[in-house]
C-alpha cells in the first residue's frame, strides 16, 4: 500500500536528528533533501525490502 509515512534520521554532515516526509507513491526513488538545521543537500534513498521500506541517508559530497 503506497503511503506518505515520517521517517527520523540523523543528518550525515551535523549529526542533528531531523525528520523526513517519505511518500512512497513513487515506489523505489532517490532524491536530495537539505537538512533542517544545517542546509546542507542529504541524498535520500528509498528502498523496497519485501513488505517494508527502508530510507538510507548519506551525503551529497561523496
Amino acid at each position: 500500500m503506497d503511503q506518505v509515512f515520517f521517517e527520523a534520521v540523523h543528518c550525515p554532515y551535523c549529526g542533528e536528528p531531523i525528520e523526513l516526509v517519505i511518500d512512497s507513491s513513487a515506489g523505489e526513488q532517490v532524491y536530495i533533501e537539505d537538512c533542517q538545521v544545517c542546509c546542507r543537500p542529504i541524498d535520500v534513498r528509498l528502498i523496497r525490502d519485501g513488505a517494508e521500506w527502508r530510507v538510507e541517508v548519506q551525503r551529497d559530497d561523496q
